[in-house]
């Protein structure tokens, strides 16, 4: 009873930050929580210029993230794929928190981000999911971190037998403004364990992957970043761009 109060109280706390991700969009209704606008064009020409240093090219793809740690990953992560004649740039760009099913959450931040740049975009979210817990807490994880801490967060498992998890990072990819986006999903399964270790970030250092011993928190980047929910996805982008490489830069025309 007191797990479900305190996991009740966190999927509420969780929610407070996040409009409802609908399949269009320009219809998705807000949380009545929200008292943020819905995102909209960038509306100074020299602010957008500045955010997106190669401007509308068939060749440049933004990832759109406000978190410096996941932009950092990606890169590292880009680093050792040839995405050629491709390539990734940064957007530092906070969007909207939404609320729903993972791949409708990647879908409508992708929207959203490219109707704000103006370009083709990248957008990815992350699910941390406890099977115990029927999955959660999903993709609101980054709320029950901020919540509880990652403490918590293996608290929330006590008196629990199976401490299973996996974690799912959902990448989405649109052309342009107003295209539908395609949604890459990487998943990487494992367990809970108390925290150990300070590198990483959110909750790597409670997450150990299946086959080894050391949550990501605790083991070197470069291996993290060989086996991640975030290096399977975006090793399915990539192997898509390559296999597409002439309808995608069609589709960025298009769009562009």
């Amino acid at each position: 009873m007191a797990l479900f109060a305190v996991s009740t109280a966190l999927v509420e706390a969780a929610l407070h930050h996040c409009v409802v991700a609908t399949p269009r969009w320009g219809s998705y209704a807000r949380s009545p929580h929200d008292r943020r606008g819905l995102p909209q064009l960038v509306e100074d020409e020299a602010a957008l210029d500045e955010m997106t240093p190669c401007g509308v090219d068939e060749r440049c793809i933004y990832f759109v993230t406000g978190n410096a740690k996941k932009e950092q990953e990606v890169n590292l992560i880009l680093s050792d794929q040839d995405l050629r004649p491709f390539r990734v740039e940064h957007v530092d760009l906070d969007l909207p928190e939404l609320q729903g099913e993972p791949l409708d959450i990647a879908r409508e931040k992708c929207r959203c981000a490219a109707q704000r740049v103006q370009a083709s975009v990248i957008v990815e979210d992350t699910s941390l999911c406890f099977n115990a817990l029927n999955g959660m807490p999903g993709p609101y994880i980054k709320w029950f971190v901020s919540a509880v801490g990652n403490d918590g967060l293996f608290d929330l498992l006590a008196g629990k037998e199976d401490k299973t998890a996996y974690c799912q990072c959902t990448l989405a990819f649109s052309p342009g403004p107003g295209a539908e986006p395609l949604v890459f999903v990487g998943r990487t399964d494992g367990r809970v364990v108390p925290p150990e270790g300070e590198g990483g970030f959110g909750w790597d250092a409670i997450f150990v992957p299946n086959g080894m011993e050391m949550p990501f928190g605790a083991m070197p980047i470069e291996t993290k970043n060989q086996i991640s929910h975030r290096a399977r996805a975006l090793q399915k982008f990539v192997a898509h761009c390559k296999h597409n490489e002439d309808a995608i830069m069609e589709l960025i025309s298009t769009w562009s």
